[in-house]
């Protein structure tokens, strides 16, 4: 028996951060899908943001109102972003995605499937220095796919190059030993406040509100 083997269960949610039409996220994703489900530790969660409607105004410091997503992200232990690489950065609506919550990433791991030309490596790591702001830790392994599109086969499915499985299998690990370190981390918020109580039920601020944004924020 290992540490990981101790964690339990996790909930990963994994966001898919394009939302053109057509797009090479899609055949990707499926791929991804299909890896995660064959794993027996985590419980899956498919965010799309092509679907999510978001609101693109009206963002304040710390986070927004509610969203559609918002529920799904709080949920999860940890994250797996697929992320397409749009003139040498990440896609804007992922940024949305990501500025309009806050409470939701604190204290889980991300870790990055990256596509393009180049396997995405510069939006990958233009959002490792995004998410230590938010209080979540990227995990060093990721998965860069380069020239996605030369690996779909005649049905249009993404047909893995040699060793991307085993790099996405080594980041998972990785992922999982994070999601399990910080998760006592978990149940207090960016400020330091609890938000839930022993049982893990949330605790609510003298109106009656639920403790979710951090104290401070404008």
């Amino acid at each position: 028996m290992t540490p990981n083997d101790l964690i339990g269960r996790l909930r990963i949610a994994v966001v898919i951060g394009s939302v053109r039409r057509p797009r090479l996220a899609d055949p990707l994703a499926a791929w991804l899908e299909r890896e995660l489900a064959a794993i027996d530790w985590l419980d899956l969660d498919l965010i799309d943001l092509a679907t999510a409607a978001l609101p693109m105004h009206d963002l304040l410091p710390g986070g927004g109102a509610a969203s559609p997503i918002s529920g799904r992200l709080a949920d999860a232990d940890g994250f797996v972003l697929l992320v397409p690489e749009y003139n040498h950065s990440f896609p804007a609506p992922l940024k949305n995605a990501i500025d309009w919550h806050f409470t939701e990433w604190a204290y889980k791991p991300v870790g990055f499937v990256g596509y393009g030309a180049s396997g995405g490596i510069r939006a990958v790591e233009q959002l490792r220095t995004v998410f230590p702001e938010l209080r979540a830790t990227t995990v060093r392994e990721s998965v860069l796919i380069p020239m996605a599109w030369e690996h779909l086969d005649a049905a249009g499915a993404f047909v893995p190059p040699p060793g991307t499985a085993q790099a996405l299998h080594a980041m998972m690990s990785e992922l999982r030993t994070w999601a399990g370190a910080l998760r006592p981390l978990r149940r207090t918020d960016p400020a330091g406040r609890r938000s839930t109580d022993a049982a893990g039920q949330p605790l609510a601020d003298p109106a009656g509100q639920p403790l979710a944004n951090p104290a401070g924020r404008p």
